[in-house]
């Protein structure tokens, strides 16, 4: 009887060592939490895969962050050879946009009023904030399924965020739609806590001078290519199409009506200003997937392979304004 007694006590000590050494979801949600709070800022690398209507984009991700509150994250689509750089210093919040020689500023709190998928503290939050998130792991990852927190897109509710266990950096992000699909996929090659930034590595300024060494020369070609929304919007289709010539090209306006939406979208050939201009757009700007743009209370604008959108409406949701300019890709010459 003793020897049965000392060998339910050994094996109990050794089940209590072995669960010692295992780590609990509750166990790594506090380790998360406490790394962004500790941490003075980061330096993070990846590429963003993004499946819209049938053209799959590609985008170099870069994000700097330096506590509290100085964010710069550059957006680059190689095969469009444009770029795309969001800033929040002490100024508030810009969208570069180097082609074209403009800033767009917003008093905005971006990006504390929504999740973002390449912010790394955004991620730590989306796991923080949902409390049936799913969790495993491997031998060299934490895993975990949430919800996301986009403010005005609730087309895509799911995200599976992959940590590194030794670090806690971000392996790979993949947002899903409801069904599941996998539309959007950040794989982060690199990244550095607590680097050292310079004075003016947040400025407008000389973001806006770097970027513009890397564009290439300038094309004064005024034709474009129209492109169409591929989102259905109940009981609503497209009822007209018309070109308006104006004294630099031609501006196509489509409109979509029904029994109780409408919409329209205007086009035209982005200009591109002589001299750095700032404009102060009176939204917030709005994450697209391919581009960053501004969102209002009835209107949605952005900018995208050289053409100016505009989508404006009186009757639909800010979330339907967002399904609707992220889905025009559709093509055809005009």
């Amino acid at each position: 009887m003793k020897k049965l007694l000392y060998c339910l006590m050994i094996l109990t000590l050794a089940v209590v060592i072995s669960a010692c050494g295992k780590k609990t979801n509750t166990d790594i949600r506090s380790e998360l939490k406490e790394k962004v709070k500790d941490m003075k800022g980061y330096k993070v690398e990846g590429v963003m895969n993004i499946k819209v209507g049938s053209v799959p984009q590609t985008y170099h991700v870069e994000v700097w962050y330096q506590s509290p509150k100085q964010y710069r994250v550059n957006l680059k689509n190689e095969n469009k050879e444009q770029s795309q750089i969001i800033l929040r210093n002490k100024e508030g919040v810009f969208v570069l946009t180097p082609a074209l020689n403009k800033s767009f500023h917003f008093q905005s709190d971006w990006p504390e009023n929504g999740g973002q998928a390449y912010l790394y503290q955004s991620l730590v939050q989306d796991v923080l904030s949902d409390k049936k998130s799913k969790f495993k792991e491997t031998k060299t990852e934490y895993i975990f399924e949430t919800k996301t927190r986009y403010a005005n897109n609730k087309a895509l509710p799911i995200q599976e965020v992959t940590f590194e266990k030794e670090s806690l950096a971000p392996k790979k992000v993949v947002v899903m739609d409801s069904d599941r699909n996998k539309l959007v996929t950040v794989t982060f090659s690199k990244m550095e806590f607590d680097p050292k930034f310079g004075s003016e590595d947040f400025s407008v300024k000389k973001n806006m001078t770097g970027a513009q060494l890397e564009i290439p020369g300038e094309n004064k070609d005024t034709s474009f290519t129209v492109k169409y929304p591929t989102a259905k919007i109940k009981d609503v289709v497209q009822t007209g199409e018309k070109t308006v010539k104006a004294a630099d090209g031609n501006q196509v306006v489509l409109t979509f009506s029904g029994k109780d939406k409408n919409f329209t979208i205007i086009e035209s050939k982005a200009e591109v200003s002589k001299a750095v201009s700032s404009v102060l757009e009176n939204g917030d700007p709005i994450d697209l997937g391919f581009t960053v743009g501004t969102i209002t209370d009835h209107t949605v604008s952005w900018t995208f392979d050289g053409v100016d959108f505009l989508l404006a409406s009186n009757n639909l949701t800010k979330e339907e304004l967002i399904t609707v300019a992220a889905s025009v890709y559709s093509n055809g010459e005009k």
